[in-house]
């Protein structure tokens, strides 16, 4: 078993842009397959290194367990083999966890990623042993996912640090905290093999120059080519052409969460004509003064 998962574990590219992939809904508040398998050919043609489906930006907890899985299934088929792809599996029930795990098809999949648990806010112990748990019966390598703006309970440097020293099968943190000083910490005291990565296109430039391996995108559902050239960049210590990719994207990274992920990024892919703008409730579309500010962005990058 261990020589299995360190043969999936060489396999796994994790340098460079990976985008969290939206899910597209027509009117009547069905999946627009159409829509999504578009925006999956963009991501192809553009070269993104990797992609991401069911996480924070799939919307997720709206859809059905059959929903998620023709979603899976339908990235998989198109993608072919062509690039990685990650599936977002997590939640606050270890157990229950633990069982999809082991019990579901991850045929064409690299990796799992997987949340920190979220509103029962366990202590650091308890996400210690949640991951711990979780690392030990899944047949992929895990790739942690701290975003405690959405959890309420921030995992800390000292247990991703413990879980990336005590488990071969955890190969990655996703670190949308936001805490530069926790990040850094984790960067610099960090198994070799282990790597960090960006969730905050706003933080791509300064994460990268402080050793992180790439981002988890979600402006790069719309703009894969300059959100890739960004990331390359700043990886291949080219910083005069990251800080003016950087510049160009800035307001549109700041417009993307004004309204809530995934709000912001379906504006701007209903600008681009690519998707009709449709959330499923809770979540509702961006207010009118953001979208007219996300087209005068959209405008500006352009010209």
């Amino acid at each position: 078993m261990q020589i299995f998962l360190k043969l999936i574990m060489q396999a796994i590219n994790l340098q460079g842009l990976g985008v969290a992939l939206i899910t597209p809904f027509q009117s009547t508040g069905e999946i627009d397959e159409d829509a999504l398998l578009r925006i999956v050919d963009l991501q192809l043609q553009n070269k993104v290194d990797y992609l991401v489906i069911l996480g924070t930006t799939s919307e997720m907890p709206t859809l059905s367990t059959e929903e998620r899985d023709r979603i899976v299934r339908l990235v998989v088929e198109r993608v072919n083999g062509k690039i990685p792809i990650i599936v977002g599996l997590g939640g606050n029930n270890t157990l229950k966890t633990a069982q999809r795990l082991q019990n579901s098809d991850w045929t064409g999949i690299s990796a799992i990623l997987s949340v920190v648990p979220y509103y029962n806010k366990p202590t650091q112990e308890g996400i210690y042993q949640h991951y711990k748990y979780l690392a030990d019966v899944s047949p992929l390598p895990i790739i942690l996912y701290n975003v405690p703006g959405r959890t309420g309970a921030n995992m800390s440097a000292e247990t991703t640090l413990r879980l990336a020293r005590d488990s071969k099968n955890i190969v990655a943190i996703k670190e949308a905290s936001g805490n530069l000083e926790q990040i850094k910490q984790i960067i610099d005291n960090k198994p070799a093999d282990f790597q960090v990565i960006s969730g905050d296109d706003c933080l791509i430039l300064p994460l990268v120059k402080m050793g992180a391996s790439g981002v988890i995108s979600v402006l790069g559902n719309a703009f894969p080519k300059e959100t890739r050239l960004l990331t390359h960049a700043a990886l291949n210590n080219d910083t005069a052409t990251a800080e003016g990719l950087h510049l160009q994207l800035k307001t549109l990274c700041e417009l993307l969460f004004i309204d809530g992920n995934p709000a912001g990024i379906k504006a701007i892919l209903h600008h681009k004509e690519l998707i009709e703008n449709k959330l499923r409730l809770p979540l509702v579309p961006v207010t009118e003064t953001t979208y007219t500010q996300i087209g005068q962005a959209i405008q500006a990058l352009q010209q």
